[in-house]
C-alpha cells in the first residue's frame, strides 16, 4: 500500500489537475472570440490552402475535446466546440493540422508510434488483466501465476512506451500550430497568448498519461519483486 501511495496517487492527481487545467482552459479561450472572426472552418481551410495540406479531410465529431487527426485515412476531425470563431477553436484546428503536416512529411516519432498503437492497444486492455490474474493465480500455483503477471507486465510495457512515444508527436504538433497561426497572419499577439495556453495545458494532459502509466508499471514490478 505505502509503494501505491508514493507511487500511483500522485501520478493520479497529477493527471486529474491536467485534465481540469486543459478543461478550464479551453472553455476560457472558448469565450473569447477571433479578432478577424474566423472559425474553426475558416482557419482549418486556410491554413490547409497555404501550408500544402489540401489533400487533408475535414469530418465532424461528436463530444468535447474529442478533436483528432487521423493519419490512416489522412483525415481530421474536429468537434462542436473547435468549430466556433474562437481563439480555442483556432489554436485546437492549428494542432491537428500539425499532425497533418508530421503525416505529410513521414515524421520519425509520428511513425514510430503509428507502428506500435496495436501493441499498445492491446498492452493497455490486457496487460492489466493479465498481471492481476497472475497474482492471484500465484496463491495457487506460484511459478505458473509469476509467469503470467510477467506476461502482464510486459504487455502493458508497451502501453507505457506508447505515451512516452506520443510527447514529441503532441509538442512538435504544437510547435508547428503556433508557427502556421503565425506564419499566416491569424493571431494577434494578444491572441497568440491564449492560443499558448491551450496547446500547453493540451500537453500536459500527455505528461500526466506518461507519469501515471510509468508509476503503473514500477508499482506492478514493485508487487512482483516482493512476491519473489
Amino acid at each position: 500500500m505505502f509503494v501505491y501511495l508514493i507511487l500511483v496517487v500522485p501520478a493520479m492527481l497529477f493527471t486529474f489537475w491536467a485534465q481540469w487545467r486543459v478543461k478550464s482552459s479551453f472553455e476560457k479561450w472558448s469565450k473569447v472570440p477571433s479578432a478577424q472572426q474566423l472559425n474553426g472552418m475558416d482557419v482549418a481551410r486556410t491554413l490547409m490552402q497555404n501550408e500544402g495540406l489540401s489533400h487533408v479531410q475535414i469530418e465532424r465529431i461528436g463530444g468535447e475535446l474529442t478533436d483528432h487527426y487521423d493519419p490512416n485515412g489522412q483525415v481530421m476531425r474536429l468537434s462542436d466546440g473547435s468549430l466556433q470563431p474562437t481563439v480555442a477553436a483556432m489554436a485546437i484546428v492549428a494542432h491537428e493540422l500539425g499532425h497533418a503536416a508530421q503525416d505529410q512529411e513521414g515524421y520519425f516519432w509520428l511513425r514510430a508510434r503509428s507502428s506500435i498503437v496495436g501493441a499498445a492497444n492491446i498492452g493497455t486492455n490486457l496487460g492489466s488483466t493479465l498481471f492481476f490474474i497472475g497474482i492471484i493465480l500465484a496463491l495457487f500455483a506460484e511459478r505458473l501465476g509469476l509467469f503470467v503477471a510477467v506476461i502482464g507486465v510486459i504487455l502493458f510495457s508497451a502501453a507505457v512506451v506508447f505515451t512516452f512515444v506520443t510527447l514529441p508527436v503532441e509538442f512538435n504538433a504544437s510547435t508547428r500550430a503556433r508557427e502556421m497561426l503565425m506564419r499566416n497572419g491569424l493571431v494577434t499577439v494578444e491572441e497568440s497568448k491564449g492560443v499558448n495556453a491551450v496547446l500547453n495545458a493540451a500537453a500536459l494532459t500527455y505528461v500526466a498519461a506518461a507519469a501515471q502509466a510509468l508509476a503503473q508499471l514500477l508499482y506492478f514490478i514493485s508487487i512482483l519483486v516482493r512476491r519473489r
